[in-house]
């Protein structure tokens, strides 16, 4: 079932922020995987702890405790805020998203949720109804709950909306296939205000933006604001399926028995390759090492676009979640920077968005903008402008 278009491109290697095809040609990797892989593809640390897991045991119910389980435990202890602790773990950002709804939904015996303009949520039916794009909620509704989408940044609007009839809001701190819009600290601020007064829920869905992308290790913190639900995914795994709510005491000790479940979630392998990942973020400094490329990053993307003003509207996004925002449709851009050995994607109706691994180089970016300025001159992309 073609739910993608297809790339025509056939991929048989990934090493770091480099991916190659079948022909042999090196590509640097912005797109990886939709974020999957900040870590870079093979991570030596995820890839050992995986391996290290498969000469012992692949298969085991989360109602057994383990070895790896009991690891990945004391190490998330380490990059959890400490007012979250209480955390499940699932396969994707969709399935996490849905509990954290259900959660919501099911403590305050609400039905109303409020989302934003441009939010991606997931595509299944909990998480769609939160997703703001109408072609990908076109002809799935009724939805399980009723959803008021706001304007993202818009503090009045959310002063007016959040009220005691809403269970939750749920909002990105960078909104990632919405068009890399970052929220102001004012904003989620207000959030957390409004639902501290009307006794509803506030959940920060990092699954894009989390585990250091942004150049901190959660992007929520620049606001200084505690959220009742974390959810988060993608990079956390190296590039294996691993999803996490993490919720406050006062929620996750009111989960009952039964109330959720999952045959994979917190599978072995996933434990391995989560507990890869933590090492690698903290042994590797990947914090401290997304934050300066992200800088180095920035300041190429605003040189490119002062030099193609007839194409760019701006740069958006934060550290390694970064885009320009063009003038026109960023497919034929795309297009032109693939054929020079470039993988992005596009964001919202005119962003091009770049998710480079945190070890991307000084040279890459360098390069990586030489070919963006050649990507926008070409004649394609000057067609479609």
């Amino acid at each position: 079932m073609g739910f993608y278009a297809p790339r025509n491109l056939k991929i048989v290697k990934g090493e770091g922020q480099y991916l190659w095809d079948a022909g042999g040609r090196r590509y640097l990797d912005c797109h990886t995987g939709h974020g999957v892989a900040f870590l870079g593809h093979r991570n030596p640390i995820v890839v050992e702890e995986i391996m290290n897991q498969l000469e012992k045991i692949m298969v085991l119910s989360p109602v057994f405790d383990s070895e790896v389980k009991e690891e990945v435990t004391k190490l998330l202890e380490k990059i959890l805020p400490n007012h979250l602790t209480y955390f499940y773990l699932l396969n994707s950002g969709s399935e996490a998203v849905e509990l954290s709804l259900k959660l919501a939904r099911r403590i305050t015996g609400r039905r109303r949720f409020i989302s934003f303009i441009n939010a991606f949520h997931g595509r299944t039916m909990g998480a769609l109804a939160m997703t703001w794009n109408p072609s990908y909620r076109k002809d799935y509704d009724p939805f399980p709950w009723e959803t008021g989408f706001l304007p993202y940044n818009d503090v009045e609007a959310v002063e007016r909306a959040v009220d005691d009839r809403v269970a939750a809001v749920i909002v990105e701190p960078v909104q990632g296939e919405g068009g890399l819009s970052a929220a102001t600290p004012e904003f989620l601020k207000t959030i957390r205000e409004r639902c501290d007064r009307a006794g509803a829920f506030m959940i920060i869905d990092e699954v894009q933006s989390g585990f250091g992308r942004t150049g901190v290790l959660w992007a929520y913190q620049r606001a200084g604001i505690e959220p009742d639900i974390l959810v988060a995914g993608k990079s956390m795994g190296g590039g294996f399926p691993v999803s996490m709510v993490a919720v406050r005491e006062e929620v996750g000790a009111r989960i009952e028995v039964g109330a959720h479940g999952s045959t994979h979630g917190g599978n072995p392998l996933a434990l391995a390759a989560l507990k890869g990942g933590i090492r690698a973020l903290l042994e590797d400094h990947v914090v401290k090492k997304a934050n300066e490329a992200g800088e180095l990053m920035g300041k190429m993307l605003e040189r490119v676009a002062s030099e193609n003003p007839e194409s760019v509207r701006g740069v958006r996004g934060l550290g390694l979640m970064r885009g320009l925002e063009l003038r026109c449709n960023p497919t034929p851009c795309i297009q032109e920077l693939q054929s020079r050995g470039v993988l992005a994607l596009r964001a919202g109706l005119t962003v091009l968005r770049l998710l480079p691994p945190y070890m991307i180089t000084k040279q890459d970016i360098q390069e990586l903008g030489e070919k963006l300025g050649e990507s926008l001159k070409a004649p394609a992309s000057k067609k479609a402008t």
